[in-house]
């Protein structure tokens, strides 16, 4: 108990408390902000204007990469039909050997043969690092990199060389159209009132769930494997969101694309071959 401890130890517990006050009071009282000295591949956001049916989105990521820290940046602006939506997809990247972190995206099937990748992720400044405690911590911001395939997921397959598995989502086109527009809507929304990036409660997992559970009310129930998202798949496929004709397993090996991500690399047709 505190009475029992020695002076000392009281000091010393005194001291780590006020410290901690500290360290969270100066978290509370800084704001996010869109103005920071960039890294330069995270420099621009989504802008997003919908016209009826069609979707304008100036921004859309495309890099050429020589290595993972060095590229040829590509800003686009690109037009998308919204009527032509007709898949969703989800990619879950594990970081390292130790199963439980990881970084997940989704990516959005058009009729005319194109993907468009939103990932959810930390906005890092020059010189900075993303850890998760960091990102308890508001030192990122957070940002949604809309993106063609070809960079967002070959980024990471062919030159991060991480592990990269892909699943079709099982849904309607008009869900799955829906998921993108909340999406996008609030990639917009973040370029005027900016948020910070939390690693429990605002990472590319959480906001994921967020925006399929405003689609589809408590579709996602909570679960540690929300909080661990290398076992996100798991959750997805045990809640019907992933094809459960095959055993988890077996759907987890085939959905595994590093192979036929090396060999399409910079092919026009990548996304149909990381599909075959």
């Amino acid at each position: 108990s505190l009475a029992s401890m020695t002076p000392r130890r009281r000091r010393m517990l005194a001291i780590l408390g006020s410290l901690a006050l500290v360290i969270a009071g100066y978290a509370l009282l800084i704001r996010p902000r869109n103005d920071r000295d960039w890294t330069e591949d995270l420099a621009r956001t989504p802008e997003v204007t919908f016209r009826g049916d069609t979707v304008t989105i100036r921004n859309v990521r495309n890099f050429d990469y020589e290595t993972a820290d060095r590229w040829t940046a590509r800003w686009e602006e690109q037009a998308y039909d919204l009527a032509q939506v007709e898949s969703a997809w989800f990619f879950v990247v594990p970081f390292g050997n130790v199963r439980g972190p990881a970084h997940t995206f989704v990516s959005f099937g058009l009729r005319d043969g194109r993907y468009l990748a939103v990932s959810v992720e930390a906005r890092k400044e020059r010189g900075e690092e993303y850890h998760p405690v960091s990102g308890l911590l508001r030192r990122y911001e957070l940002t949604y990199v809309v993106g063609d395939e070809r960079d967002v997921v070959r980024l990471r397959s062919n030159y991060r060389g991480d592990s990269v598995f892909l699943y079709r989502v099982t849904t309607e086109p008009a869900k799955a159209r829906a998921l993108l527009e909340d999406m996008l809507h609030r990639a917009e929304a973040l370029r005027e009132r900016p948020e910070f990036y939390n690693t429990l409660t605002s990472s590319c997992t959480s906001n994921i769930v967020a925006h399929v559970n405003r689609i589809a009310p408590k579709r996602v129930p909570f679960s540690y494997k929300v909080l661990l998202p290398a076992f996100s798949d798991e959750l997805a496929y045990d809640i019907g969101l992933l094809d459960t004709s095959v055993p988890f397993t077996e759907l987890r090996r085939r959905a595994l694309i590093n192979a036929r991500a090396a060999a399409a690399d910079s092919a026009p047709d990548f996304s149909a071959r990381i599909r075959t």
